[in-house]
């Protein structure tokens, strides 16, 4: 994946976008944002810029359309204004205090909380958040028993019938000791959650993130022993860290000192990729929830190159 911090969107340009795509002509357009029609123009020819990719086409008599690209841009287009609009009027409604209690899962939270945290700090000073880490499958649990007012979740162990908005994918990668060779021995020796999780959903009968593990290993034929088990990454990386087994992270993470990434050469098959969702309780304290949930959003929507 391509490192670096990718360029942001524009919401200014977003609703340019959003009302040439509305208007059908770039001169109506131009009158709803209160600019000249060549404003808007180059307002375009920076968001495509930004883009790397023509999302506007346009036609014979000043005809405007959307490519398919352009489609799904609009879409995404009015969720990120229609959010932005809500923040900014519950914000400029009354002083925000109180209390917003986040979830969210140990293997993403060392990254991206700090900077979660300071943004939000920023937006609503006044606002104390209650942070809960652990496995998505408990954090699915409180979210359900009205424990938290938002969580970010590991796609598949979400509630059921729940609204969730994806926010991030990673791949997910193996990783050895620096210093043996674990990951060529037959059996392979493996570090990963225990079987017996208490919170893991009833749907499934094993962790999902263990059997990803165990099905992409049988598909290889490679053959397998399990010699520790933790119900935290820190525990399972100690494992590899001291060079008793494997076990496997998301791609991007900062790993432990005498710890690598496995190399695609080195015979062990590839991991599937790993997907995280946003999810608010049913009756979350507002505005709080919302404002905290936008914060989210950006900086898990600024690491989707995998960093």
């Amino acid at each position: 994946m391509a490192m670096g911090v990718p360029a942001g969107l524009d919401l200014d340009l977003l609703r340019s976008f959003v009302a040439i795509a509305e208007e059908g002509s770039f001169t109506r357009a131009a009158n709803r944002v209160g600019r000249t029609q060549s404003a808007v123009s180059l307002q375009m020819q920076r968001l495509e810029g930004v883009l790397g990719q023509v999302v506007i086409v346009r036609g014979k008599g000043g005809s405007v359309e959307l490519n398919q690209q352009g489609k799904y841009l609009l879409e995404r287009a009015r969720e990120l204004l229609a959010l932005n609009d809500d923040v900014m009027r519950s914000m400029r409604a009354v002083p925000v205090h109180g209390t917003v209690r986040l979830g969210i899962p140990e293997e993403v939270s060392a990254r991206r909380l700090p900077r979660i945290l300071d943004r939000f700090a920023h937006v609503a000073p006044a606002v104390e958040v209650e942070v809960e880490i652990g496995a998505s499958c408990l954090l699915a649990l409180k979210l359900k028993n009205a424990e938290l007012d938002l969580a970010v979740l590991r796609s598949g162990l979400e509630p059921r019938d729940w609204p969730a908005v994806e926010i991030w994918r990673s791949a997910t990668k193996w990783v050895t000791s620096d210093e043996h060779a674990q990951h060529l021995r037959d059996p392979l020796p493996l570090s990963t959650s225990p079987f017996g999780c208490p919170w893991r959903p009833a749907e499934y009968s094993e962790c999902p993130w263990r059997g990803m593990v165990f099905r992409a290993l049988e598909q290889a034929g490679r053959n397998y022993r399990i010699v520790s088990t933790s119900a935290t990454l820190q525990g399972q990386m100690a494992t590899a860290q001291s060079g008793l087994a494997i076990t496997s992270t998301l791609a991007g993470d900062r790993l432990l000192e005498g710890l690598r990434i496995v190399r695609e050469d080195e015979g062990l098959p590839e991991l599937p990729e790993c997907r995280y969702l946003l999810l608010k309780a049913r009756d979350p304290r507002q505005p709080m929830t919302d404002i905290l949930a936008a914060q989210v959003q950006e900086i898990f929507g600024a690491a989707n190159d995998g960093t």
